[in-house]
């Protein structure tokens, strides 16, 4: 519930493949915790006998001691049935304000854009709460992205003044390439889950996140 996590402002937004199972997820997730991480996305990615609820009330349990929210992929009616924080839309959906009436509790919600400003408009128009561009780099976990114009990310900025988050082969040492962009953070999925050490890992993104944030005016 909003009420128990923090506002989404920026930061370290992570995004987690429940399919790989709570057992290999759940441990990463915790250290990168540890590390720092600001949000918690739960990609629509199952496998067809997982018990979907199960996983993220584990999840949930983890990030919400720590006012971390965590927000799920597309599938918006995961909210009527767990903790579940939000909601992140890869396209513009049918209805923002029947899924509104139909979850009937305050929710977090931010979209995917690619280079599409219509996107960020719709956005702004329906008051979501941050949104995203990938993929900024090629990357073999957001492979189903186009690539994204940095022009695009400084238009989208002087339309809102929403969060921006960036995806997409964005590492600690290229993070500084986007300094002046006006984006407030960055999404990561193997960069983090994937390291030997995601505790570290997180804490190198946020060491290069503060530092174009004391950059910026």
């Amino acid at each position: 519930m909003r009420n128990h996590t923090r506002a989404i402002r920026g930061g370290l937004y992570l995004v987690i493949d429940p399919a790989k199972g709570w057992e290999k997820v759940l441990p990463a997730v915790q250290q990168a915790i540890a590390g720092g991480i600001d949000i918690i996305q739960v990609w629509n990615h199952w496998h067809p006998e997982q018990q979907k609820t199960a996983f993220i009330e584990k999840i949930c349990r983890a990030a919400h001691p720590y006012h971390i929210p965590v927000l799920m992929n597309e599938d918006w009616q995961l909210m009527n049935d767990t903790s579940l924080d939000g909601v992140h839309f890869d396209e513009i959906p049918a209805s923002i304000d029947a899924i509104r009436q139909q979850v009937q509790r305050p929710f977090w919600g931010g979209i995917t854009c690619g280079n599409d400003l219509q996107k960020v408009q719709w956005a702004v128009d329906n008051r979501l709460d941050y949104i995203s561009f990938c993929s900024m780099f090629p990357s073999a976990t957001a492979n189903s992205c186009e690539l994204v114009k940095i022009e695009t990310v400084q238009a989208a900025r002087a339309l809102t003044n929403m969060p921006i988050f960036l995806a997409g082969g964005i590492t600690p040492d290229n993070l500084s390439l986007f300094e002046g962009t006006g984006m407030n953070g960055v999404a990561v999925i193997s960069g983090i889950m994937n390291a030997e050490d995601p505790q570290q890992k997180t804490h190198s993104y946020k060491q290069a996140l503060h530092h174009i944030q004391q950059k910026t005016p």
